[in-house]
């Protein structure tokens, strides 16, 4: 399966690649993918002056190539995100979830949330403008807001807190004049993050993969992330999340998401909401 491509790409270069991709991101890659997958290798492929991708397969095998597997996960996750997208779901941390986590942690006055898949951080960053209009009832506590990525790129994008104009919209003006600056020191069209909020995020490269090495959470935002993956590794995934989250904590995930027959240590208790049983 060739056609007039600036490069070659077979059948078995597109199995090779996508079996890279699935053993390090558990995403399972679609025979529909296959034209998605030469577009965004093409890249690769060139930048490094290969005559094919079975020269970048073989690339690929080579041990002291290693690095260019993170290349190549950057190359073909997808990362699509808004501010407040499926804004139920910051209703419900601000309304139920954050008063919830308060009245339950009132001895350590510690708070935990986790934005897993964060992509280009418009989601953490959603998250942390609640809190901020929340601050009266997490004035003294410790929170914390972990934003993880398997995409090194999107991660980068996500730290420096700079978006164009247009990804703002829809954005009350109260929320745009309180976390965003636009003017001096910002590129002509775009916004920045205002400091303030930026800080109250923790950026770290993660793959969902690997076992957590993380600290007990609250509240876990995973959505539209395990759409991806085949059933053993939403099962896998979402009892790792079990085991990492506070006892009646909360698992939040995609409108297109759902958790039945995955697990059964989640209830759902609101659109697209769960909470850990046990």
């Amino acid at each position: 399966m060739s056609t007039a491509r600036e490069y070659q790409f077979t059948r078995r270069d597109f199995d090779y690649l996508r079996r890279v991709s699935n053993q390090h991101t558990g995403i399972v890659v679609t025979d529909d993918k296959f034209d998605m997958f030469y577009s965004r290798l093409a890249r690769r492929v060139r930048a490094l002056g290969l005559k094919s991708f079975a020269d970048y397969c073989d690339y690929l095998e080579a041990p002291t190539n290693a690095g260019e597997i993170t290349e190549l996960v950057n190359a073909v996750t997808t990362n699509l995100t808004s501010f407040f997208r499926e804004n139920h779901h910051f209703e419900f941390l601000a309304k139920k979830a954050l008063p919830e986590a308060v009245a339950r942690n009132r001895a350590t006055r510690k708070l935990r949330i986790w934005s897993a898949g964060c992509s280009t951080g418009e989601e953490p960053y959603s998250v942390a403008m609640v809190l901020a209009e929340q601050e009266a009832m997490l004035r003294g506590w410790d929170v914390q807001l972990l934003a993880t990525d398997i995409d090194s790129n999107v991660l980068a994008q996500a730290a420096a807190g700079v978006y164009p104009v247009s990804r703002l919209d829809g954005l009350p003006a109260s929320r745009l004049k309180q976390f965003f600056q636009k003017g001096k020191g910002t590129q002509q069209g775009k916004a920045r993050v205002r400091e303030e909020l930026r800080r109250k995020i923790q950026f770290d490269q993660l793959n969902l993969m690997q076992p957590l090495d993380i600290e007990r959470q609250d509240i876990v935002f995973c959505r539209n992330v395990i759409i991806y993956f085949d059933k053993p590794t939403k099962t896998m995934l979402m009892n790792r999340f079990a085991d990492v989250l506070a006892d009646d904590g909360y698992l939040i995930i995609g409108h297109s998401e759902s958790l039945y027959q995955v697990t059964d240590r989640f209830e759902l208790i609101g659109q697209t909401v769960y909470r850990k049983k046990r």
